[in-house]
């Protein structure tokens, strides 16, 4: 054993939403959740008059279901507040791991158990999640409502929605979230109550706004919530499938999901690499938390290298820490390290004596700064940074997935 400090219960670094290049640019206002999702949806603030001198009121009108679409009845049996919802419904788990998506794919009927079970099967299909959803009408303007459980859906939303624990508490609890958009279209108010009528009148709190990560979303419930309003069962779902053939992936969705299903390619957002921050530099004494250890690691070790690549191929390999391996390659450690690399780049980081630890986060990160610096992240340029990170795993897609990652860590930490 090493009497060298771990960074043990180190506080995680807020991990890049995994989203999240999280949906962002799906649009799935124009994709088809205008599917009359329910008879949704009547919303004014609880116990306020609705007249049209209600000044605080929102109106929202019923939109119009197809027949194509069964009953609420037919798809959603009477229930109680939890019964028989699967684990992740209502619940607020700590977030752990981030979860970035090629594919967004929208059925206006629904995903089957099955359609869903199917698409997980796919080759290279590593996550899949799916939501629920509907369109609802305030005044002349659509307003779309997905249906998520929050200790699943966090992880697929951007990095500062997806670690604010106090939305995802808000949203478990039954209040209902909003993006800054929608929160300032509906003039909503946090604590103040609304009365949401879809297959039944419920009245819904205000919790918090934060981005979602979805181009036209504008409101989020819990999926209690969603089976009340009567928004329709699995509607769409993303798929993460880093290294597969998009489209071999997409014509096989397809197929699933039937000719009527909208997909749509997230991939293509995360292709550019992004102009990344290099952060402060180096101080004395170890890190306390694990930003501060990406970035006092890039800084000593490779000051031309950005903490957030550190940051993303951290929160990709380990989740912080989260899962040390070994993995079924023989990796170990926080940084994912295999024994051979690591007896060749392994050191014992910011000045402590005794053996590189390969598991020890405090020599891990270091060396991994120092081994990106001679692969090419000394450079200081685009060319020179993916080939460090292609070094580090010899994948086209995992340099993509890292750039994409560190560019959410860069977007929520622009003045570090």
């Amino acid at each position: 054993m090493r009497s060298q400090p771990r960074p043990g219960p180190l506080p995680t670094a807020p991990p890049a939403a995994t989203a999240a290049r999280l949906l962002r640019g799906a649009a799935l206002a124009g994709l088809g959740l205008a599917i009359g999702a329910g008879t949704v949806i009547a919303a004014v603030p609880a116990g306020a008059a609705t007249t049209a001198t209600t000044a605080t009121a929102v109106r929202l009108t019923a939109a119009h279901r197809p027949a194509s679409v069964p009953p609420v009845s037919a798809v959603f049996p009477r229930m109680g507040r939890h019964a028989s919802l699967p684990k992740g419904a209502t619940d607020a788990a700590p977030f752990g791991q981030i979860i970035l998506p090629d594919l967004l794919v929208v059925a206006p009927q629904g995903l089957s158990p099955a359609a869903i079970a199917k698409i997980r099967k796919l080759t290279g299909v590593r996550h899949v999640v799916g939501f629920d959803g509907g369109e609802i009408k305030a005044g002349n303007r659509a307003v779309s409502v997905i249906g998520v459980r929050p200790s699943q859906f966090r992880a697929w939303t951007p990095l500062r929605t997806a670690t604010d624990q106090r939305f995802w508490t808000a949203l478990a609890d039954g209040r209902f979230a909003a993006s800054p958009a929608a929160r300032q279209k509906l003039g909503l108010r946090p604590g103040a109550s609304y009365q949401v009528t879809g297959a039944a009148t419920v009245p819904l709190t205000f919790g918090r706004s934060a981005p979602l990560g979805v181009d036209g979303i504008d409101l989020v419930v819990n999926a209690v919530t969603s089976r009340r309003l009567g928004l329709v069962h699995q509607v769409a779902a993303l798929i993460s499938a880093p290294g597969a053939s998009l489209p071999a992936l997409t014509a096989a969705v397809h197929r699933i999901a039937g000719p009527k299903a909208k997909i749509v390619d997230l991939r293509a957002e995360e292709q550019a690499t992004p102009t990344l921050p290099t952060g402060p530099g180096a101080t004395s004494g170890l890190p306390s938390t694990y930003l501060e250890l990406f970035q006092q690691s890039a800084a000593r070790y490779c000051p031309s290298l950005s903490w957030t690549v550190l940051a993303a191929i951290g929160q990709i390999e380990s989740a912080d820490g989260t899962n040390v391996g070994p993995s079924s390659a023989g990796a170990l450690g926080p940084m994912q390290f295999l024994p051979s690399t690591w007896a060749v780049w392994g050191i014992s980081g910011f000045g402590r004596t005794g053996p590189p630890d390969i598991m020890n986060a405090y020599d891990a990160v270091p060396s991994a700064a120092r081994m990106l610096c001679a692969d090419g992240a000394s450079q200081g340029t685009v060319t020179g940074l993916r080939a460090a990170v292609f070094a580090y795993n010899h994948a086209t897609w995992y340099v993509n997935e890292v750039l994409a990652l560190a560019a959410q860590y860069a977007k929520a930490y622009p003045r570090n």
